[in-house]
């Protein structure tokens, strides 16, 4: 059963060796992720569920520095951000298909909530990269609405509005957490009682890509 999960967001830069002199520049939400994942009870069996994609890896080699994390094979950038996250705790690692509808990614949620009696989800997943002109994708009008809601949905916990949100406008706006999210989503589906948030939701766009930080417990 779900017992605990937690939302955070998958720029390399929040591994300081990569960030280099940026480094300070994302203290405050690094320290946030770092918060949302020390909610996550040590009890439980936690799966770090992100969006597949490519290159998989050990370390984080192929985005600028040679930092290792302990994981046992290669892993795509947004669970590997989640590894290091939680490195030194036990964990099994999931990546998402993308491509993978509201339904599909459900389900998955509802398998992984059902694996234990005590499951913990971290969830990594960055909102829309088009928040402004020098966003990886280029600005977007539609990008500042679409966090908004997501924001709304995590500070409310809503999480059958998370499983509603629109695939097509996902991609286009290139919010890499649609997918990852929606697995939450199932998994929260699966349980009667209503989430408590155990940190303050956060959401910052520094570089033109939304990031969002959000943790709750169900009892």
């Amino acid at each position: 059963m779900l017992t605990a999960a937690a939302v955070c967001p998958h720029p390399p830069l929040l591994v300081p060796e990569l960030a280099a002199g940026a480094a300070a520049e994302l203290d405050g939400l690094r320290a946030a992720c770092l918060a949302a994942v020390d909610a996550l009870p040590p009890d439980a069996v936690l799966y770090v569920v992100g969006a597949d994609g490519r290159p998989h890896a050990t370390s984080f080699a192929p985005w600028g520095v040679d930092v290792g994390v302990d994981v046992p094979e290669p892993l795509p950038l947004a669970v590997l951000v989640g590894a290091w996250l939680t490195r030194g705790r036990h964990r099994s690692f999931v990546a998402v298909d993308p491509s993978l509808d509201a339904t599909e990614c459900g389900a998955l949620g509802g398998e992984l909530a059902a694996s234990a009696e005590r499951v913990a989800l971290l969830v990594m997943g960055d909102g829309s990269a088009r928040h402004d002109v020098k966003a990886p994708g280029y600005l977007d009008a539609r990008a500042a609405g679409f966090d908004q809601d997501v924001g709304t949905v995590f500070a409310t916990a809503d999480f059958a509005a998370l499983a509603a949100l629109d695939p097509q406008l996902a991609d286009d706006l290139l919010a890499a957490g649609r997918a990852p999210w929606q697995v939450l989503a199932g998994a929260a589906e699966t349980v009667a009682t209503q989430a408590k948030p155990v940190v303050e939701p956060m959401f910052s766009a520094p570089y033109g890509v939304g990031y969002h930080v959000a943790a709750w417990t169900w009892t």
